[in-house]
């Protein structure tokens, strides 16, 4: 096993939920899982994305990377998910430096993987559950990702203008979104827990026999 608890648990809110995403940290199974997924959100990147249009005003591009980020969180924790986070914007920014870095969007991604860890790190889940994840995460995009072009536009335009622009386009792309990381997980989680990165019990609706807290 990738950590050395197999046990899920209900909630995040406990020392023991804590302990465990520390130790699975710590895990080089775990970890060798994070470089792999580092590398795939690499490989999504190149990726064509998939174009949303809404009343010929308002478009959104919905690409693949987050396929990844969520599934590291899920199988390896908030602990490993917050630096995987930091480790995939700044290799995806050295692999193809268009422009200036801005740490600021390695903090966006990190507190993103935070938010996929707490609602789908050991636990059982199904479609409401990585509806949340996915809303709380496009949540961040909004208010964040609206500061960070405030602050590196140089357009003058304000915090309320990107912020409208970033709501209508989240709020586009959450649907198809969920649907995405339903299938994704809904596929991987029986091959997973087979091969030992999830514990029995774990993920998408599974029906092994789990011990939870």
């Amino acid at each position: 096993m990738p950590g050395t608890s197999r046990t899920l648990y209900k909630t995040p809110f406990s020392t023991a939920y804590w302990r465990t995403a520390a130790e699975d940290f710590k895990s080089p199974r775990n970890l060798a899982f994070a470089a792999l997924m580092i590398a795939a959100c690499t490989a999504l990147a190149r990726v064509p994305s998939i174009r949303i249009n809404f009343a010929d005003v308002y478009a959104a591009k919905v690409t693949w990377g987050f396929l990844a980020r969520s599934l590291c969180s899920a199988v390896c924790g908030p602990v490993t998910g917050v630096v995987f986070g930091f480790a995939e914007d700044t290799i995806s920014y050295l692999a193809d430096p268009a422009y200036p870095y801005f740490p600021g969007y390695a903090l966006t991604t990190m507190l993103g993987n935070l938010i996929y860890a707490l609602f789908l790190y050991r636990t059982r889940f199904g479609p409401a559950r990585i509806f949340l994840a996915k809303g709380f995460t496009n949540l961040l995009n909004i208010f964040l990702g609206s500061l960070w072009s405030t602050i590196l536009s140089g357009t003058g335009k304000g915090y309320f203008y990107y912020m409208s622009s970033s709501a209508m386009t989240n709020i586009m792309k959450l649907i198809p979104q969920t649907v995405m990381l339903c299938f994704l997980f809904a596929a991987l989680t029986p091959i997973l827990c087979r091969m030992g990165w999830l514990p029995y019990g774990a993920g998408w609706r599974s029906k092994q026999k789990k011990r939870s807290l």
